[in-house]
């Protein structure tokens, strides 16, 4: 089985990016339909009037209505969603040079390089997620670990885009070849 051109390993993986990038598009938008109904319920939490709500009383804070809670969750889930969008787009783009048969070309090294940034950014941001959720006092206990192999990956996908930076660098100096 061949791992570049039609028909090859590539081609089947760049189908299979395909549908994650569009369900993620979906999914995408029904959490942003979500949100939307979320901030609405937040400035006019009459819209619920009829809708037996039970108190909810943790550490004696009162969450009756935990929509600004809610919404910033959903918020949180909507950025990280846009992440992971982001990835699959820039690896479908390298798929695609991948089933043409063009490994190296020059644009794979920014699109390896701007996978690696939003995956560290990802990173930050449970952390942040992390901080901001331990400092709410209705949150017993938040999951703070440092995942070692989230930031193992990110060096792994930069020395990725070097290795593609070097594999361009060595295709311009073949043509130029006589």
């Amino acid at each position: 089985m061949r791992a570049l051109g039609p028909g090859s390993v590539s081609s089947f993986l760049k189908i299979i990016l395909d549908v994650v990038y569009y369900a993620l598009w979906i999914g995408l938008g029904a959490l942003g339909v979500v949100t939307v109904l979320a901030v609405l319920l937040t400035f006019n939490p009459a819209l619920l009037e009829n809708v037996d709500v039970k108190v909810i009383v943790v550490d004696g804070v009162d969450l009756a209505r935990p929509w600004p809670l809610l919404t910033g969750g959903l918020a949180a889930a909507g950025l990280y969603i846009g992440g992971v969008l982001l990835i699959v787009r820039a690896l479908r783009r390298i798929f695609a040079t991948l089933t043409a048969g063009d490994p190296f070309h020059p644009d794979n090294v920014r699109r390896l390089r701007v996978i690696g940034l939003i995956l560290a950014g990802l990173e930050l941001g449970r952390y942040l997620f992390w901080m901001i959720s331990a400092s709410m006092p209705a949150v017993k206990e938040v999951d703070s670990d440092f995942n070692l192999t989230a930031w193992f990956s990110v060096l792994v996908v930069f020395v990725l885009a070097e290795v593609f930076r070097e594999g361009a660098r060595l295709r311009r100096e073949a043509e130029l070849t006589i």
